[in-house]
């Protein structure tokens, strides 16, 4: 009977250490509200970059996530809010990595780094430029790629300015250029995230080859060839 006893002592303390370690096991696993917060933020983001906001929903977050649905909707109010926050995070990072690089005094030097900048936010952030370049109603509340597009060119325009300045032409229509330029890098950009041919240096040096020729090449006052002038 007292070895009975014995047993049943020894059995229960072992599911007492049992039930205590993982106990422990699982408050190590507990997040805070910011980590949580920031891992719904990466699964969101990773959901959007492969399907879209639209192909992605709130269930399927919060499944990845091992969380229920009201958490999704506590931390940022449902679908679109996370969403915005995904797209305003992406949309800063790429300004900042753009702003950050023109940093060289010589205008082709700009150039490059300027098309530098926007590959390798493409080669590294790659999840980030496909949310960007997606469209989705949402977008249209917190920018959208045109209007961050826009606002890189207007960093790019006090640079073409300056250049315009000094050689006689025009500088109200560096915003002109500046938009065209950065625009085709841009699209240059998106086409080479999917066939990744050739390097990224050799994009970047064709790139600047042709604006920077281009732009050492500008006629004062351009004008048109064809039968249409208007």
């Amino acid at each position: 009977m007292m070895e009975d006893v014995a047993i049943d002592s020894s059995t229960s303390s072992s599911k007492s250490r049992s039930a205590s370690a993982g106990g422990r096991r699982a408050r190590r696993v507990r997040m805070t509200g910011k980590e949580r917060r920031e891992q719904l933020l990466d699964i969101g983001r990773t959901l959007f970059a492969e399907r879209g906001f639209e192909g992605t929903s709130v269930e399927e977050i919060a499944a990845k996530a091992g969380v229920s649905k009201p958490v999704v909707y506590e931390h940022f109010g449902g679908k679109e809010g996370l969403y915005a926050v995904v797209v305003d995070r992406e949309m800063r990072q790429l300004l900042d990595m753009v702003t950050s690089a023109l940093t060289a005094g010589h205008p082709r030097e700009l150039l490059e780094q300027a098309a530098f900048a926007l590959l390798d936010y493409i080669d590294q952030y790659t999840d980030g430029f496909r949310i960007l370049v997606r469209d989705s109603p949402v977008a249209q509340s917190t920018g959208t790629f045109a209007s961050l597009i826009s606002d890189i060119a207007t960093q790019v325009e006090d640079i073409l300015g300056l250049e315009f300045k000094a050689r006689g032409f025009d500088a109200k229509l560096a915003p002109l250029y500046a938009q065209a330029l950065v625009g085709m890098v841009a699209l240059t950009g998106q086409w080479w995230l999917d066939v990744r041919r050739p390097k990224k240096a050799e994009v970047a040096a064709h790139l600047v080859n042709l604006a920077w020729h281009g732009l050492d090449g500008l006629e004062p006052k351009p004008r048109l060839i064809g039968h249409r002038k208007n």
